[in-house]
């Protein structure tokens, strides 16, 4: 049986192997590209510029609030590298008319030349029990987070497809990997993420381009900080299992793995094993990240069994606390 096993890692790495050459995209070269970054006047999304800026490239930054966005183009311009570098800021709502969007994108390029890079990072949060959450709240979550992701990339994909190039990076979460308790609204848009970028992946792989979609953990953002005052008791004592990361870690992380084409991107030893436990029939873009899924996705699904009870046991805890309070105060 041990010989068997061996026999089939062996079979299995050969065979990626032989693959690897039509599943390894070419790295991306930063100086002198036109990366368009949506949500890019605060948090993840203006790390990532900057992060991108700083190897040499032009930035596009498109947000809704104009003021925020002449700030974040200050900041950036610190760190140029040369002259030549431009940072461009659109003020402009990603989720609501797909033409407005295809025409401010359209804007963009005849300024700065085709988008080599579109960094899907525009996304809000709302949590709070299922219950509880406005009905519009779902509707408003899936514009901003999936359709804000949608348009921007609908409007680059032609130009793309036409210069066989190109990267498209999707900000998901580590919400959009595993359900939890308070992010009924949330949780379901960033899981959408991934359906996309499987599905179209597919579909411009001929054509030389490659997507990502990024994972991040909790991370030190004015959103977090914003989300985290009407958090659920059960969501704070589970988000108190991981740390919080800080914005600029995760952004070199995600601009790292999209120039080199991979598909999944995590940060920290959380997320590295949620990436394997969710890799289902997703892209593997080199032979050492398919064997790490194969060998490693039975003793992680053993470690997340336990994560899950730790969980169920949170929110067991708390309901219980909160209907021994409620018994007490009716007796009083």
């Amino acid at each position: 049986m041990l010989l068997l096993a061996v026999a089939f890692i062996v079979a299995f790495v050969l065979l990626l192997y032989m693959v690897s050459p039509l599943i390894s995209p070419k790295p991306l070269k930063l100086p002198g590209a036109h990366v368009v970054v949506t949500g890019g006047s605060s948090g993840i999304g203006k790390c990532i510029a900057i992060e991108c800026y700083k190897q040499g490239a032009f930035i596009t930054l498109i947000a809704r609030d104009e003021n925020k966005l002449l700030q974040t183009k200050k900041e950036i311009e610190k760190y140029s590298v040369n002259d030549k570098q431009v940072v461009l800021c659109i003020s402009v709502d990603v989720s609501k008319d797909y033409e407005q969007v295809e025409n401010v994108l359209k804007q963009a390029q005849e300024k700065l030349g085709p988008v080599d890079m579109l960094v899907n990072c525009a996304g809000t949060s709302i949590t709070g029990k299922f219950e509880d959450i406005e009905v519009n709240s779902f509707e408003r979550l899936m514009a901003v987070n999936y359709l804000g992701s949608v348009y921007p990339s609908r409007a680059v994909i032609a130009t793309m497809k036409e210069r066989r190039m190109g990267r498209i990076v999707f900000v998901s979460s580590q919400a959009g990997q595993l359900g939890l308790f308070g992010y009924t609204a949330y949780s379901p848009t960033k899981f959408a993420l991934r359906g996309l970028a499987e599905a179209l992946q597919m579909e411009v792989k001929p054509y030389n381009i490659y997507l990502t979609v990024a994972y991040p953990p909790d991370t030190d953002t004015p959103g977090f900080a914003e989300e985290s005052k009407t958090k659920p008791l059960e969501t704070k004592l589970i988000s108190e299992t991981s740390s919080v990361c800080q914005a600029e870690q995760v952004a070199r992380v995600i601009v790292k793995d999209a120039i080199q084409g991979n598909f999944n991107s995590s940060v920290g030893s959380d997320g590295y094993m949620l990436s394997i436990l969710t890799s289902g029939m997703s892209p593997v873009t080199s032979i050492t990240e398919g064997l790490q899924q194969v060998v490693c996705m039975g003793i992680f699904r053993i470690v997340g069994l336990f994560y899950l009870g730790s969980f169920d046991s949170i929110v067991r805890r708390c309901m219980m606390q909160r209907e021994k309070s409620e018994s007490t105060d009716k007796t009083e």
